[in-house]
């Protein structure tokens, strides 16, 4: 079963941003391919309501991110940058409101507590790269790339990418990748650890489907837990963490998905999970 079998529609208000439900899987694809799928005024804020929407979607236990055509997103529109960034506004309110948009895009799509997993046809570029490596996962084409880019527009870099690229491949090559804007290909980008895999072009959704249906369908509250565990565990000393970590242990350990799990493996036989809890 492919991400398009049996799938459920929803509406974003725009057809520059697609979105369908398939058996837990919510799958997001940016739809502009004739212009790699760069953020506009509309799509941005279709993206920005519907990951502010999907805390509250409970039949979602794991979300795709993706770009129709051979791209995934290539950022920002670098036509309207002529002029400087925001000339319209004060210095300050131009600072406010890129910080507000930041929050909505990069930092709701990090902070969702569901797996999340891009999926790559083609380049990610700039705060296309940024929106990707926000997910958990990266799962590339073959003939994708990606590239940070702002050295080449005379930027320093938006959409967390300055937090995000170092946690991902390392602050030395964090370092190399924003001073030079160098193109990375998919076998390279794997061997940096910007994919977590590479699969022929016509594999790409197929395989990103299937690992988020497996992840959709399995103990929710234990992969929340996860992500919290992981998350904070970047940020605080072993001791202090440890805490944290145990409470999440115990609270993982009483919900019906644990205890179907244990049922499941006394009798030799695969877990049904979705009990919520």
């Amino acid at each position: 079963m492919t991400a398009i079998d049996s799938a459920t529609s929803i509406d974003t208000g725009t057809e520059q941003l697609l979105a369908e439900l398939n058996d837990g899987v919510l799958t997001i694809t940016f739809n502009r391919p004739e212009a790699r799928n760069a953020l506009s005024d509309v799509l941005t804020p279709a993206l920005r309501k519907m990951l502010a929407r999907i805390p509250d979607m409970d039949d979602v236990g794991a979300l795709v991110l993706t770009g129709s055509g051979t791209a995934f997103c290539a950022g920002g529109d670098v036509k309207g940058m002529k002029g400087g960034y925001q000339k319209e506004r004060t210095f300050d309110e131009a600072v406010e409101n890129l910080h507000q948009r930041q929050i909505t895009v990069s930092a709701a799509l990090y902070g969702l507590r569901i797996p999340t997993i891009a999926a790559l046809p083609g380049p990610a570029a700039g705060a296309g790269l940024s929106i990707a490596l926000a997910c958990d996962m990266r799962i590339a084409a073959e003939t994708a790339f990606v590239a940070t880019g702002y050295v080449r527009v005379g930027l320093s870099g938006d959409y967390g990418i300055n937090w995000l690229l170092p946690r991902v491949v390392g602050p030395s090559r964090a370092r190399q990748l924003m001073f030079t804007g160098e193109k990375v290909d998919a076998a390279t980008g794997e061997r940096y650890g910007l994919f977590n895999q590479v699969v022929p072009d016509d594999k790409l959704q197929e395989t990103a489907f299937n690992l988020a249906r497996t992840l959709a369908n399995g103990p929710r509250t234990a992969l929340a837990n996860m992500k919290d565990n992981l998350d904070q565990g970047m940020e605080q000393d072993l001791e202090s963490f440890l805490g944290a970590e145990a409470h999440r242990l115990v609270s993982s350990a009483r919900t019906e998905d644990h205890k179907e799990a244990v049922r499941a493996f006394v009798e030799k036989r695969a877990p049904n999970f979705g009990q919520k809890t």
